[in-house]
């Protein structure tokens, strides 16, 4: 889709990251789109394939994912290295980022452990990884902007996990929900209805909670589930549309978060500035300012997409000794981004290409590979960045020169 449109999800019958996946896809999100973001993750290592199912007499689409063995467990460092290198779109590695992030704070508060600590089970299978990146994938094809849904249905008894037989909601469920402001129910079923995946999945997809927007219809799609119930169709239905506004802006609305702090170690700045960005924000810097009584200060600020607010404050007020965050929406104009790599010696470069209208503005090598680049080769920096220039603006110019009709 070519203009940007809102999404609502029905998730009645429970939430799983499949059954998102195959919502998307039968709403109009294409397997080869998926697959190609999915691959550049695992590469090889997945194949996913969609089949028409009927659940309770309804049509929908269901997901397999066809995963070649892999290792036991993932650690949360290591998806998150994973995603910064892959060759995603940036709002597709944002979303998966902010997705797995989520399910590893909320693993950690489930078993009493630091965040870097956690060692996903289910959640870093192959599979998994196809579902979270898949629907980020399948959401962006789709122009999803904004998206909202029901109160989610969570199931009850106990379910199988790596940890043995759990009760259910799962308490990772359950620590992914709270505070989050998305209202739940058990919905009185016998089994587990929602898995963290699909939780986390939403609750960075979604920010409005309940019925059905006001919205000019245009696709719908149900995704199926593996359990075919006597009553009820287990499938998540999603709605997509368009605001019945006709001047809506183009533009897509992001989040700034700010915060004055007066009384925090400078030396922890850094670090502050590190973990905002893992939680998603799009950009975070400080501002030297001046406080009532001549105090310096310092203001942060932090430009986030709406769906990743939530774990933006909460990484400010844990991060920092703010006591409170203004908070204003603002029109975010972006330009179209690809990533090339370039070859510097015998190291690897990543390199940012942005475009104006489909013309190339802008060049720029990634600093973290720099400085890898510059270790591996043995020359300072700044010559590894000279060199790594080069090779950028080489790689481009005949991409370039198109552009422009030259």
């Amino acid at each position: 889709m070519n203009t940007p449109v809102s999404a609502w999800f029905d998730c009645s019958s429970g939430v799983a990251g499949d059954m998102l996946l195959g919502a998307l896809l039968d709403a109009g999100a294409t397997v080869d789109t998926v697959g190609r973001a999915v691959d550049a993750v695992a590469p090889g290592s997945i194949r996913i394939r969609a089949e028409q199912v009927r659940r309770c007499g309804l049509s929908a689409t269901q997901v397999h994912v066809d995963a070649d063995p892999g290792p036991p467990h993932r650690t949360w460092h290591a998806i998150r290295t994973t995603l910064a290198r892959a060759a995603l779109p940036e709002a597709v590695r944002e979303r998966a980022h902010s997705v797995f992030l989520r399910l590893a704070r909320a693993e950690a508060a489930a078993h009493g452990i630091a965040v870097d600590d956690v060692h996903f089970h289910e959640v870093g299978a192959l599979d998994a990884i196809a579902d979270v990146v898949g629907v980020c994938a399948a959401a962006h094809e789709l122009g999803i902007t904004a998206a909202a849904a029901t109160p989610v249905t969570l199931g009850s008894g106990r379910a199988r996990s790596a940890h043995g037989r759990i009760p259910v909601p799962a308490p990772a469920v359950l620590r992914l929900l709270t505070g989050s402001g998305a209202p739940a129910r058990s919905g009185g079923f016998p089994y587990e209805m929602a898995t963290p995946t699909g939780v986390a999945l939403l609750l960075t997809l979604c920010s409005e909670w309940g019925g059905m927007p006001e919205l000019r219809l245009v696709a719908t799609g149900a995704g199926a589930g593996t359990r075919d119930l006597a009553d009820v169709p287990n499938v998540v239905r999603v709605v997509l549309g368009t605001a019945p506004r006709a001047d809506a802006p183009a533009a897509a609305q992001a989040v700034v978060v700010d915060a004055n702090v007066d009384d925090l170690d400078p030396r922890i700045w850094p670090q502050v500035l590190t973990r905002l960005l893992e939680a998603g924000a799009s950009d975070a810097w400080l501002t030297p300012i001046l406080m009532k009584k001549g105090r310096p200060a310092h203001m942060l600020s932090a430009l986030c997409p709406l769906p990743v607010l939530p774990a933006v404050r909460e990484t400010i007020t844990a991060e920092t000794s703010t006591i409170g965050t203004r908070e204003h929406r603002v029109d975010k104009h972006e330009l179209e981004r690809e990533f090339t790599t370039v070859a510097v010696g015998e190291a690897s470069v990543r390199v940012k290409v942005a475009r104006y209208r489909r013309r190339i503005v802008n060049v720029q090598p990634e600093y973290e590979d720099v400085v890898a680049a510059a270790e591996r080769l043995g020359i300072p920096v700044k010559t590894a960045l000279a060199r790594s220039i080069a090779a950028a603006e080489g790689a481009v110019e005949n991409q370039r020169c198109d552009s422009c009709g030259t």
